[in-house]
Formats: structure tokens, sequence, C-alpha cells
């Protein structure tokens, strides 16, 4: 049983419930570019609908910084999630005030609202208490359904969400659930993937996954840095060479815990990181002095398959290369197919998060068939340093 209430908990009907979503979808020229935001938020505003609440959205846009920017107002959007939830939605000119009392005011049992972006005013951001009162004001029930934002301690994720009786969401649920099974109570073995481009900016991350799996592959960028501490020459590739102490502590304390690291054994080289970059396959301790690590190599992509086939769970963070500019993207693309295949079958939970990760998965056309991919890319992070997130702890029953 989870420590905090869901949609189960709540008796929602002729009630006014503010729901924390993530509306900061892709836009242009006014038109929403991506819209699985909206649609992976489909199911608990039409649950809390149908349920006959008066489903009140609240959400940020982008960066204002407390000031109203007419180009990052909510309202396309809200016609957007309309045309996602195949039902009308009514919009408010502002979050507070006047303009969103009128507007809640007139909601009939089912009815759906959004409201305008509330970091057109500073005290979102700030956690603002008086602000928050403001948001309560318009409703009756809490609920949480943007994990994207429960590392930030804004008013609408920390502050709100104790002035009135709280729920997670579905969306939020689901995350909360993926995550506990793999990090809390994971079949082992478990194996983690960590790419990306620097470890400076993962160090948490590392040290606590390293306490935690008990296989870690580093690929990425940040794989070059572990080669050049143990003296493993990596040529022009992106690396941070005053890391090397630090990365051989993470190695020494990963065996410490019993979790052994995995690195590239080979890698696809080229002059630059370019399309039609002429591209070749060395053994990693063979880096040419003037190329570029920019992919893991074939027998590295072999032995990775062999790990990921004795694994039981899987949680993935970062493309293991250059993904975005083919040639370079065949390990990743290769191990995403091998992870959902063996998701397929049954033999493996697969959690992947994070932007790139997200991405690099779409690019692959396997994102659908892992058992669950997070776009919440900071909360998912810290989540995975073994952070408390204060929106999710502000649900707590």
């Amino acid at each position: 049983m989870p420590d905090y209430h869901t949609l189960d908990d709540i008796d929602v009907s002729g009630q006014r419930v503010l729901v924390r979503a993530d509306l900061n979808v892709p836009m242009a020229d006014g038109r929403v570019t991506d819209k699985s935001r909206l649609d992976r938020l489909t199911p608990t505003l039409v649950e809390l609908a149908d349920r006959g609440a008066r489903v009140v959205v609240l959400s940020h846009f982008g960066r204002p910084a407390g000031r109203n920017v007419p180009e990052l107002s909510l309202q396309a959007v809200a016609a957007a999630l309309g045309k996602s939830l195949g039902r009308p939605v009514a919009f408010a000119p502002d979050c507070v005030g006047e303009a969103a009392i009128s507007v809640v005011d007139g909601l009939a049992d089912g009815d759906i609202a959004v409201l305008e972006n509330l970091r057109f005013h500073a005290g979102e951001e700030g956690n603002d208490p008086e602000f928050a009162a403001a948001l309560a004001a318009l409703g009756d029930l809490y609920v949480n359904d943007a994990f994207s934002v429960a590392h930030r301690t804004h008013a609408s994720t920390t502050a709100l969400a104790r002035l009135l009786p709280s729920a997670a969401g579905r969306l939020m649920q689901a995350e909360l659930d993926a995550f506990a099974a793999a990090l809390t109570t994971p079949s082992r073995p478990l194996v983690a993937i960590v790419g990306g481009a620097k470890i400076s900016t993962k160090l948490d991350l590392l040290e606590n996954l390293s306490a935690k799996v008990d296989v870690l592959i580093i690929g990425g960028g940040m794989a070059n840095t572990f080669l050049n501490a143990e003296g493993i020459g990596v040529g022009k590739s992106l690396c941070e060479h005053d890391m090397a102490a630090t990365a051989r502590e993470i190695m020494a304390a990963a065996r410490a815990n019993g979790c052994e690291i995995i690195l590239p054994i080979d890698a696809v080289v080229a002059p630059a990181l370019a399309a039609g970059s002429l591209d070749t396959t060395v053994a990693i301790d063979a880096v040419p002095a003037d190329q570029m690590i920019l992919d893991i190599g074939p027998d590295t992509v072999a032995r990775l398959r062999e790990v990921l086939r004795g694994a039981r769970t899987l949680v993935w963070n970062g493309p293991l290369g250059a993904f975005e500019v083919p040639p370079f993207d065949r390990g990743t693309v290769a191990l995403a197919h091998a992870a959902a295949e063996l998701t397929d079958s049954g033999s493996m939970t697969s959690i992947a998060g994070g932007g790139d990760t997200m991405a690099a998965l779409h690019h692959a056309g396997v994102a659908e068939r892992f058992s669950y991919v997070s776009g919440a890319g900071g909360a998912f992070l810290e989540w995975l340093e073994g952070r408390t997130l204060p929106g999710v702890a502000a649900l707590a029953r």
C-alpha cells in the first residue's frame, strides 16, 4: 500500500479538484508540436470528470520569471488538451483572483478548466504561502499528477498540497510505483545504464547507484573520463581530465559495494562529430590521438547484450553515444532493442527516464516497449540520486 493517497482514496463527486499537471509542452507557431504529455495526463482528468468532479488544472509553462508574458500563455495548450480529452476545456486568463474564481464558479460537475500559467506570479516559484492560499481557495481537494516538477519546492507542488486533502494522480502513481519496483524492491540482478556527457553532473547519481545496483554500465562522454582515469588514452574525446581522481574513487566505492562497473572495450571514433564523418572502430586502448570516441563499438554492444540477458531489472539514464548524429546512434539503438526484446519476453523490467534517454528510445522506436519511460528529467535524476522529492513528500499520508 503506498504511503500517499491516490484517487482511490478520495470522494470527488461535486468537489472542486485542483490538479497540478505538467502542460509545459513544446510549441511552434502557436501549436503544440508534441502532445505526449497531454495524452499521459488524460486518464486522471477523464476519471475525475467522469466521477463528477469539477476539475481545475494548474500548470506552469516556460520561464516567465513572475511576469505576464503573452507568448507563454496556456490558452493554446488548453485548446490542445481539449482535443486530447475529446471534451470541452474552459480557460481562465489568470490562476488566482476574480478571473480564476469566475471560471471555477461556472463549472458544473464533470467540467474541466485550465487556469493561466502559474509562473506569471512570482509566488509560484517562491513557494509563497499567500499565493498558495489563493490557489487553495479555488478548490476542495488537491491532486498532483506532475512528477516532472516533484523536485521543485513551489507553491503549487508543496505548500498547496498541505492546505487541502491531497492525493497522487494516476500518472504520478504510475511513476512512483515504477520507481519503487526499480530501486526500492527490485528483482535482481539489477543493472543500471548511465550515459551522457559529464560525470560532474551525475556524481550523486553514480555514487547512489553504485551502492544499490549489481552492475553499473557507463557510456557516453562520461565513460571517457573513467577510461582516462585508468590510464587509457581517449584522443580528442570529450573528457573531464580534472575528474580522474573522482572517477577512481567512484570505482573503488563500487568495488567495495560489490557493484561491477562496465566500461567500453571498443569504440567508434571519428575526427569530428558530424554527419558523414569517416568513422572507424578500434579497440578501446587504440584510440588515435587525433580522433574522438563517439559511440560504443560492436564488441561492447555484444558484451552489454550478454549482461542484459542476465538482468531482471534495468534502470537507464543517458545515451551511450552521440545518438543524435548517425552513425553514432548504433550502440544506443542496439542496446535499446535488446532491452525492449527482454522486456517483451517478460524476463526483465525496464525503467528509463530523462529527456535525452526518452528521445533516444523514441529514435530507436522502442519507447513503448519498455516497462516504464519517464519524461521527468530533473525529478527522475534526483530520485535516482536517492533524494526526497518535496512534491512527493507533501503527499505523504
